[in-house]
């Protein structure tokens, strides 16, 4: 089943991310899982939470309509392509995972020659031969069977809180504001987080 998503849209997205690859094609296929089991951001409010900052997040921000500046794209840095989407008015929700294993071999081979590529030491055959897997294992994933590409389960957290509007307090040490839910309070100071990990250091 090849992706739903209008050719237009897709352009749009590797506009905004800055290129076309296979991660930013799990990424629009992560959304329009999001958007055929809970709409879009505009109907009813999502939460988009990403274990992974791959380039996929991007394609998520732009095509649900959840963004961080709205606090409703959530990061974690588990380094999992797993995406967990809730939707506010009946906190119906889902996480997706990535079938480590859909491309096979040829997932491994184009991971290999890419960390050459990156380090410099690829031959110029496999430049080549990495391209033309990227972009093979790119069109893999946005003709996929999404429920082929990604395993379905339970959220495994709590919907996080809408975003609130805090109070600010003044770091004590280099004297700039900050929201008050992430200071630090060291020897009776007011603390920022950079500045309390220069004093606290425990090793």
């Amino acid at each position: 089943m090849k992706t739903l998503i209008p050719s237009g849209d897709i352009e749009k997205t590797i506009s905004f991310h800055g290129h076309n690859c296979p991660g930013l094609a799990i990424g629009i296929r992560a959304a329009e899982l999001c958007l055929r089991e809970l709409g879009h951001n505009s109907q009813s409010a999502l939460v988009a939470i990403c274990e992974t900052d791959m380039c996929g997040v991007d394609a998520i921000q732009m095509l649900t309509g959840c963004s961080v500046g709205k606090g409703n794209l959530i990061f974690l840095d588990y380094g999992k392509s797993s995406f967990t989407f809730f939707r506010r008015s009946d906190a119906k929700g889902f996480r997706a995972t990535l079938d480590p294993d859909f491309l096979g071999d040829k997932g491994l081979r184009m991971t290999q020659l890419m960390k050459k590529k990156l380090s410099g030491t690829a031959s110029a055959e496999e430049v080549t031969e990495c391209d033309s897997l990227r972009a093979s294992c790119e069109q893999e994933y946005l003709s996929a069977d999404l429920d082929e590409l990604f395993s379905i389960s339970e959220p495994q957290i709590h919907m996080p809180r809408p975003a609130k509007i805090l109070n600010s307090v003044r770091c004590e040490s280099c004297l700039e504001k900050l929201m008050e839910s992430r200071s630090r309070y060291f020897d009776g100071q007011c603390l920022c987080i950079p500045c309390f990990e220069t004093v606290e250091q425990k090793i």
